[in-house]
C-alpha cells in the first residue's frame, strides 16, 4: 500500500453500478487507499468489492466502507472526521462524487414538488455538501506533488498524475445548449447545477491549489444499471466497467493547466459536453 504521500482515493456512492465499478478498478489498478461509501449495507458492499474481478483479498487493508447519505449532512461530516482520524496527513488524490436520482417528467403537469425537491437534494445539494466537507483534503499550492509510478510494464495498472483530481458526475441532459427534446425538468435542472458547481469550485482551486488540484465534471454515457433500466431499449449502452475504465483513463491524462480542460465537463470518449 502506498504511503500517505501518495494520497487516497474516494468514491461516493460505490454501492452499485458506476460507483461500484470505479471502486473496483481503483482497488485493482492502483495501490491507493480507497474510501468508498454506501447509504446502507456497508459490510455487504465491502465483501462484494473484495470478491469482484481483479481484486484480491489482500487488498482488504486498502478498502474502507463508510455510511453516507448525501441528504443528511451529518453523515458527510462523520465521514470526513473518520478520514482525518484514520488517514492523518493524507491528501485526497482522486475523488469521484456520483450521487444521482432520476425523476422523469414529460410535461410540466407531471412535476411533483416532493420528487423535484429530492432531485435537487441528491443531484445538486449532495455534490455541493460533499465539496464543502472534502475540499480541505485537497493539496494546497505549497504541497509537494504526488509521486507517480511507471506502469509501462503493466497494462492493467492506472498511472495517476502528480496533481489531485476532484470529479463530479454531471449528465449530458444537464447541458442547456444540448437540450433539443425537452422534458425531464427536475433532472435536467439539478444536473445543470453540476456544470456550475464544477466551474466555480475549480476557480477556487486555481487560487488555493494552483496546479496541484483541479475540478472537472463527467458524463458517463448511458450506462446499463438499475438507474437507467427504463431506457435500455433503442440506444447505445455502456457497461459500468467500460464507462468507469474510460473515464479513469481520461482523468489520468487530464493536465492541470487552465487550457487543459479543468473546470469543464467531459464525456467517456474524452469529448467536451458544453453547458
Amino acid at each position: 500500500m502506498g504511503s500517505a504521500a501518495h494520497g487516497f482515493a474516494l468514491v461516493t456512492p460505490a454501492s452499485r453500478g458506476l460507483g461500484f465499478a470505479f471502486a473496483q478498478q481503483l482497488l485493482a489498478q492502483t495501490e491507493l487507499p480507497v474510501i468508498a461509501t454506501a447509504r446502507k449495507n456497508c459490510n455487504e458492499v465491502r465483501e462484494q468489492l473484495l470478491s469482484s474481478s481483479g481484486v484480491s483479498r489482500g487488498e482488504e487493508k486498502r478498502l474502507r466502507l463508510l455510511e453516507v447519505d448525501v441528504t443528511d449532512e451529518s453523515t458527510i461530516s462523520a465521514m470526513t472526521e473518520t478520514i482525518r482520524h484514520e488517514y492523518p496527513n493524507t491528501p485526497l488524490r482522486l475523488a469521484l462524487t456520483l450521487p444521482g436520482i432520476l425523476s422523469v417528467e414529460k410535461s410540466p403537469a407531471q412535476i411533483d414538488s416532493a420528487a423535484a425537491l429530492e432531485s435537487f437534494q441528491v443531484n445538486a445539494l449532495g455534490p455541493l455538501l460533499l465539496m464543502k466537507h472534502l475540499s480541505s483534503f485537497l493539496p494546497k499550492r505549497s504541497a509537494p506533488a504526488f509521486p507517480t509510478t511507471d506502469s509501462s510494464s503493466s497494462e492493467d495498472k492506472l498511472t495517476l498524475p502528480s496533481h489531485a483530481i476532484y470529479a463530479m458526475m454531471a449528465a449530458r441532459v444537464g447541458s442547456v445548449s444540448d437540450n433539443a427534446s425537452g422534458g425531464w425538468y427536475s433532472y435536467r435542472a439539478s444536473k445543470a447545477a453540476v456544470f456550475q458547481l464544477t466551474k466555480t469550485f475549480d476557480l477556487h482551486l486555481r487560487t488555493r491549489s494552483a496546479e496541484k488540484a483541479l475540478a472537472v465534471a463527467l458524463h458517463p454515457g448511458t450506462v446499463r444499471t438499475d438507474f437507467t433500466r427504463e431506457f435500455w431499449g433503442g440506444r447505445e449502452m455502456l457497461e459500468p466497467a467500460d464507462s468507469a475504465g474510460r473515464l479513469l483513463k481520461f482523468l489520468a491524462s487530464l493536465p492541470p493547466d487552465v487550457q487543459g480542460g479543468r473546470g469543464r465537463c467531459w464525456d467517456w470518449k474524452g469529448e467536451e459536453v458544453y453547458p
